[in-house]
């Protein structure tokens, strides 16, 4: 699978929860690391998912928010992944965040630069990566 988005992680589905139209899916991808997914019931179905299945994450670099300092911070994102800045593209505009978040896996976000600034990222800083669970396409094999 050759794809654009940046962020891909494979897992094993650990539960769905079906609703009225669309069902929560949460995918393992390390010890203690989970990737939730809101997708719809047809697409549960399309796919053939089952717990215990392995699948993929995939999360447009876009679409994840880097954070600090998120303590006692209640979000509405579902996905709030802790991590260490492994590496810091800065541009005129944009800046490029990648963020290991344990078993192997680094998750990319695209941010302004002003946010970059603001927060004073640097390599080996602790951030988080956050994101909502709408945002998480998930693919089989």
């Amino acid at each position: 699978m050759k794809i654009s988005a940046r962020n891909v992680f494979s897992g094993t589905i650990e539960k769905i929860t079906k609703g009225s139209v669309n069902a929560e899916v949460i995918l393992l991808i390390s010890e203690g690391t989970r990737i939730v997914s809101i997708i719809t019931n047809g697409a549960v179905d399309n796919l053939n998912l089952r717990e215990g299945m392995h699948a993929y994450a995939i999360i447009k670099s876009s679409s994840i928010i880097i954070a600090r300092e998120l303590l006692d911070a209640k979000l509405s994102a579902r996905n709030v992944i802790p991590g260490k800045i492994s590496k810091l593209v800065e541009g005129p505009v944009n800046t490029e965040v990648d963020v290991e978040i344990g078993g192997g896996n680094v998750i990319s976000a695209i941010i302004t630069h002003g946010s970059s600034e603001k927060l004073e990222l640097k390599e080996g800083d602790t951030a988080c990566a956050v994101f909502k669970a709408s945002s998480v396409i998930l693919g089989i094999n």
